[in-house]
C-alpha cells in the first residue's frame, strides 16, 4: 500500500533466506491512532502477507518517534452507537487476529505511546522490542469504556494482577516497568532498536522456514488446548516435520566429523 492515502505501508525486502515484510502504521498527526481506515488497511496488509509462501518474518512499527499507536481514534469513539460500536471493535479484533495468525513471526518494534488499541495490536505480535520512550497503558475506563478483544491476551503475558491494574485503573507503565512485567521482551537504547530487530531477524532466518511456520502454528494451538491435547498436537507436528527433507538436511552439518 503505497498510494498517498495509505495509512499502512508495507515494504518487502528480499534476502537470501527469504522475504522480510516491514509494516508501518502512519497516522502521525494523531499519534498513529487506530482510525477505521488504518485498521482496515492493517487487516488487509496482514491478510495479504499470509498468502506469501516465501515470507520469513514481519516487523510492525508506527511511523515517527512519538507513538507505536496511541489508541483508537477518539473522534470516532465519540460518535459511536451500539451497532457501530460493535462493528468498529470487531474490525479492530480482526486486524489483531490477522497479525496473530500470520504464519511467520511478527516482531513489534515499539517507540513512544502504546495505548488501548495500540497495546492490543502490540500484544498480537510474537515478541516486542522497545526503547526507553515506550509507554504502555489501557486507559479505556477513563473514557467510560471497558478494555476488550485482544486485551484478553494480557493475563498470559503479564499476569492477572498487572492486567487488573491496567484495565481497572487505566494505569500507564514506562519502558522499565513493561520489561519487568514481561510485556516487552527486550529494552534497548533508541540507537540500538533497529540493530536488535536485525538480531531477531537473523535468528529467525537461521532456523528452518518450515519448522518455524509449524512451530508458530503449534504455539497457537497450545494457547487453546488443554495440556494432554497440546502434547498430542505436538507429537503430530513433530512427525509431520519428516514429511519434508528439512530435518535431515539441517541436521547433516552437525554430523560431519570435527577436524
Amino acid at each position: 500500500m503505497t498510494n498517498a492515502q495509505a495509512m499502512v505501508h508495507v515494504e518487502l525486502e528480499e534476502r537470501s533466506q527469504g522475504r522480510i515484510a516491514w509494516v508501518r502504521m502512519d497516522n502521525q498527526r494523531r499519534l498513529n491512532a487506530g482510525s477505521s481506515p488504518l485498521v482496515a488497511q492493517l487487516k488487509a496488509a496482514f491478510e495479504d502477507l499470509a498468502r506469501d509462501t516465501g515470507l520469513r518474518a514481519a516487523v510492525l512499527t508506527g511511523a515517527g518517534e512519538r507513538a507505536f499507536m496511541a489508541g483508537a481514534d477518539l473522534n470516532e469513539l465519540a460518535t459511536l452507537e451500539p451497532d457501530s460500536a460493535r462493528h468498529m471493535i470487531t474490525q479492530l479484533h480482526l486486524a489483531a487476529a490477522a497479525i496473530r495468525s500470520l504464519p511467520v513471526p511478527v516482531i513489534g518494534r515499539l517507540r513512544g505511546f502504546c495505548l488501548g488499541a495500540g497495546l492490543e495490536i502490540a500484544a498480537a505480535c510474537d515478541f516486542r522490542v522497545a526503547d526507553g520512550s515506550f509507554v504502555m497503558g489501557m486507559p479505556e475506563v477513563k473514557v467510560g469504556l471497558p478494555s476488550v478483544i485482544e486485551a484478553a491476551l494480557l493475563p498470559q503475558l503479564i499476569g492477572w494482577g498487572k492486567t487488573r491494574e491496567l484495565l481497572l485503573m487505566g494505569t500507564s507503565f514506562d519502558a522499565d516497568e513493561a520489561v519487568a512485567m514481561h510485556f516487552v521482551e527486550k529494552l534497548v537504547p533508541a540507537a540500538q532498536l533497529d540493530a536488535w530487530v536485525e538480531t531477531w531477524l537473523d535468528r529467525i532466518l537461521e532456523a528452518g522456514p518450515i519448522a518455524v511456520r509449524a512451530q508458530k502454528a503449534l504455539i497457537g494451538q497450545w494457547e487453546e488446548l488443554g495440556l494432554a491435547a497440546a502434547i498430542e498436537a505436538g507429537i503430530d507436528t513433530f512427525s509431520d516435520a519428516y514429511l519434508t527433507d528439512e530435518p535431515s538436511r539441517m541436521v547433516a552439518p552437525y554430523l560431519k566429523p570435527r577436524a
